[in-house]
């Protein structure tokens, strides 16, 4: 004989509260969380402007983390400015206007698409490596063993990972708005019927240092974000694999939704300076 359970009506009062104690639960959250990483954020300078400066390990990581994403940043902006130029070009063409498709692809791209698309790319790439690197260590206990002998985890692990991603980030966006812009001006040149030299007038024209400084200000915090959600991530890993796992897909999820809403937030602060 089976017996079946009677699932009691949720009350109008629990409909109401539920989705704002969920609200709260998630806004307590992220506060929690933003300041575990402003924490994390201030113990690295502290300890990482200090001898030594691990030198070795920087390099290290610039390699990994810069060299290594030049293919997928140069790829991903080439092929980017040849849609810009293409869809761009057929629009404005039908208003006889397509004569400044080297306006709008290279502005575009020096302001928003270089720095947004290559942190995007990199930082998913780059984020979900580290956190799975410093997850792999701390479920394993070797970040503990690294306290054991006596050094600080941040000092080894953090600032060298972070650095290395601040300082990569805009020089790999100032390569994706050369590449980018280029790509542009062979369809413009293959579709439009522009010329090389007047495609490159109008981009010398038009963008000045004010637009290469937004972009690389972007570009810079971007690198900065990442390096530091992906560390954080990492150290924070419990569970063994699947753990890492979890926190791997976190931290992608993480470093997109902060590029986003960082670019639109550094993008109307900085507006006013440009021009």
């Amino acid at each position: 004989m089976t017996m079946s359970s009677r699932v009691e009506p949720r009350s109008a009062w629990t409909v109401i509260t539920d989705p704002i104690a969920g609200v709260g639960a998630g806004t307590l959250g992220f506060i929690t969380t933003f300041g575990a990483m402003s924490r994390l954020a201030g113990h690295m300078f502290r300890v990482g402007l200090r001898r030594p400066f691990e030198g070795r390990e920087l390099v290290r990581q610039l390699y990994s983390i810069g060299a290594q994403s030049f293919s997928i940043a140069f790829l991903t902006a080439l092929f980017t400015g040849a849609v810009m130029a293409l869809q761009f070009g057929w629009s404005l063409e039908r208003f006889g206007a397509a004569s400044y498709v080297g306006k709008v692809v290279s502005v575009g791209f020096v302001m928003e698409l270089g720095p947004v698309l290559t942190a995007l790319l990199v930082g998913g790439r780059v984020g979900a490596g580290i956190t799975a690197e410093l997850g792999s260590m701390s479920v394993t206990e070797q970040i503990d063993a690294v306290r054991a002998l006596g050094a600080d985890p941040v000092k080894k692990l953090v600032w060298p990972r972070v650095f290395a991603c601040t300082v990569s980030m805009p020089i790999l966006a100032l390569m994706a708005d050369f590449v980018g812009t280029a790509g542009g001006m062979l369809v413009a040149v293959a579709e439009q019927g522009l010329t090389a030299s007047y495609y490159i007038d109008q981009v010398l024209t038009t963008v000045d240092i004010g637009e290469v400084l937004h972009g690389l200000i972007k570009a810079l915090f971007f690198g900065f974000s990442f390096g530091l959600i992906g560390c954080y991530q990492g150290l924070q890993t419990r569970g063994g694999t699947e753990g890492v796992g979890r926190s791997t897909t976190r931290t992608v999820v993480i470093t997109s939704i902060t590029i986003l809403v960082s670019d639109f937030l550094l993008g109307k602060a900085l507006l006013p300076f440009v021009g």
